[in-house]
């Protein structure tokens, strides 16, 4: 009877023991990923960007081994033989991969995005019709944040054609010929600021800094013209190709009735033009 009573409280025993494994396990998940999300939430440059890509695998990486470990563990402790535990977890393994070959390829597609250097965490990119800022990249999934502040989770299985967009924006100049006379060139001047004011004001989303006034041109010809650039999310162009526009034709044409469409030229911008030669800046 007393070895019945003995060997009764070291089962018990066992099971607190395991018990407090697995919650200890737990807990180290808990403090792994609450540490992962503060350093993502961190500010960093784009010179720690490899970092928290890094970080963010990793953590899936760990959390896996610390929940596979706890288990193989507490197995072990109640007697399952840590080479039958291993053996059943290769199996049930090889059966996932068959059955969810999904998965697998999710996974490849995450470390091949990391170690190609794709795109990193922080990076402005757009998959498919999705463009966003990553946020997360994982195991399965990788995470965007859009112009509307939702997040959009992507299969890493679908990644496919990445643009990326190094600046973090995409640039527009918008040229706006000015009037041969200075009073009114200076009124038209004047009329564009307060169109990209406005426009800037009620179109707030699509915008991913301030406009700028860049200032005045004069091309070879002698045609001398205003630049404002704008920074956009990708995709987001319309208010500046559509009422930017027509705003601005419209008060512009009330300086000058002889005003034409062609005057006012919207254009996007991939790399940093050499600018003609300068009239002027106000």
């Amino acid at each position: 009877m007393f070895d019945f009573l003995y060997l009764h409280l070291d089962t018990l025993e066992r099971l607190a023991l395991v018990a407090i494994v697995v919650a200890g396990a737990h807990l180290a998940v808990r403090m792994v990923r609450g540490a992962s999300e503060r350093l993502m939430a961190r500010s960093l440059d784009r010179s720690y960007s490899k970092a928290r890509t890094v970080n963010s695998l990793a953590t899936s990486i760990l959390v896996f081994c610390l929940y596979f470990g706890a288990l193989g563990w507490g197995l072990s402790e109640l007697g399952v033989p840590l080479t039958a535990y291993f053996a059943s977890a290769s199996i049930i393994g090889l059966a996932v991969a068959f059955g969810s070959q999904g998965i697998v390829q999710d996974v490849m597609t995450g470390l091949t995005v990391l170690l190609s250097g794709q795109f990193d965490v922080g990076d402005m990119v757009q998959i498919g019709d999705q463009a966003g800022i990553v946020q997360k990249i994982g195991m399965r999934f990788t995470v965007l944040q859009n112009a509307m502040g939702a997040q959009v989770i992507i299969p890493n299985r679908s990644i496919g054609n990445v643009t990326n967009y190094p600046r973090g924006y995409v640039r527009i100049a918008a040229d706006v010929t000015l009037p041969a006379a200075p009073e009114r060139a200076a009124e038209a001047e004047a009329v564009t600021r307060a169109v990209t004011a406005s426009v800037s004001e009620q179109f707030a989303g699509i915008f991913r800094a301030p406009s700028e006034f860049v200032g005045r041109f004069t091309t070879s010809s002698g045609r001398t013209y205003f630049r404002v650039k704008f920074r956009i999310w990708p995709g987001r162009g319309g208010p500046v190709e559509t009422a930017f526009k027509q705003e601005l034709m419209q008060a512009l044409k009330k300086i000058d009735p002889d005003y034409a469409d062609w005057m006012v030229s919207v254009t996007y911008e991939v790399e940093k033009p050499l600018p003609p030669t300068r009239k002027g800046r106000r």
